[in-house]
């Protein structure tokens, strides 16, 4: 059984600003990043955003300077995934992918969130084989092609303005005929030659065999059915919060967000920073910042714990 003060589940902005803000205040954390520690950050090509960046960075270099800075400071980042946690009895327990075990006082849960998709068949069939949930990871691929982007908000209209660098033509599907996205990304989308919109139209399926070739669209006003022709399929329509190894243990609302107070959970020595208990804004500053609080309050929590 390994022995420590703190865990930390997730690695991207939040779980890394706890790990600066404990380490400082004399506790060594295991952070659990997983294979690919950085969360979301990793799917952004540039980032603009966020303090103390005079010139736009790659999502994955911004998270690799935090990752060096954490390992600097004395937090040990672990790339396995974490399999089970116990909250049942204290210390708690921590299972890893691998089987090891962990043993800790207190957990600060910044797992993040993941792609929602359409959930139609075809869309499984085809992953991978032009059906994608990551523009900027796949974009490149399909160089002076048509390609189509699903969704309304500003993860699509985003994905699709960065896809205009590699294709020919993005069409933006949208249930709606009003987009949801903030007013420079709908401006900046709709002044874009590349990009067309398809509007009121949901997914019935999408085509091809070994590959994408088409999507076809039913209008929900009139109920007109057709086919745009495409080489892939970007699913931009949200994220879910990575919260079902948690059910059942901590309160979680209706929408799968863990309930917090002061980054404080439902378990007493459990707390929770980042897209795992933010519904609203999903930036990669309030997760760090909603990381600081974490570890402040866990920083509290294990000072009232040694004085017991």
């Amino acid at each position: 059984m390994n022995i420590c003060d703190v865990i930390i589940i997730g690695a991207g902005p939040a779980g890394c600003t706890a790990a600066i803000y404990i380490t400082r205040a004399g506790y060594k954390p295991m952070v659990f990043g997983g294979a690919a520690p950085g969360g979301q950050l990793l799917l952004t090509n540039e980032i603009e955003n966020f303090p103390g960046l005079p010139e736009p960075v790659a999502g994955y270099e911004l998270m690799d300077r935090m990752h060096r800075q954490i390992k600097r400071l004395g937090a040990t980042l672990l790339t396995d995934d974490v399999a089970s946690v116990s909250l049942c009895q204290k210390p708690f327990v921590v299972t890893s992918s691998s089987g090891e075990q962990y043993s800790c006082r207190a957990i600060i849960i910044a797992t993040g969130s993941k792609a929602r998709w359409l959930g139609i068949p075809s869309e499984e069939k085809l992953r991978g084989h032009g059906v994608s949930a990551c523009a900027t990871c796949d974009g490149f691929f399909f160089k002076g092609k048509e390609v189509c982007v699903i969704g309304g908000g500003d993860t699509a209209l985003t994905d699709a303005l960065f896809l205009t660098k590699f294709v020919s033509k993005v069409t933006v599907v949208h249930r709606r005929d009003q987009l949801r996205a903030s007013a420079v990304l709908v401006e900046s989308a709709k002044m874009n030659s590349k990009i067309h919109f398809a509007w009121d139209s949901i997914v019935e399926e999408i085509e091809g065999s070994d590959s994408v070739t088409g999507l076809r669209l039913k209008n929900v006003k009139t109920g007109i059915v057709s086919t745009v022709p495409c080489s892939a399929v970007f699913v931009a329509i949200g994220h879910e919060s990575n919260t079902k190894m948690f059910d059942g243990k901590i309160d979680i609302d209706s929408h799968g967000y863990i309930i917090t107070d002061r980054a404080k959970t439902s378990v007493e020595g459990v707390f929770a920073a980042g897209d795992v208990m933010d519904p609203y804004y999903k930036q990669a500053i309030t997760a760090a910042g909603s990381g600081a609080v974490a570890a402040i309050e866990a920083e509290r929590f294990l000072h009232t714990f040694e004085k017991v």
